[in-house]
């Protein structure tokens, strides 16, 4: 083969759609940004969900709930 046979079939890699084609460069770099984009998300939601998480521990903390007087026994057995 010669290079500019190489060349062009290199220049040519693009998905043909019948009306219009896309590059694969494109291609690769949707995927790319959505797959990064997934990864954010995914690190947003964790942090999410352990904030919920710490703020529902301290909902149930005793520090936060009324202290109740429970009578004692004084009887003499």
């Amino acid at each position: 083969m010669s290079t500019e046979s190489v060349n062009s079939k290199s220049s040519q890699a693009e998905l043909n759609l019948g009306l219009f084609s896309i590059s694969q460069s494109v291609i690769l770099q949707a995927g790319t940004v959505s797959v990064l984009t997934l990864v954010l998300a995914e690190k947003a939601t964790r942090e999410a969900l352990i904030a919920v998480g710490q703020a529902s521990e301290e909902l149930f903390r005793g520090e936060r709930l009324p202290l109740l007087d429970f009578p004692t026994s004084n009887s003499a057995d």
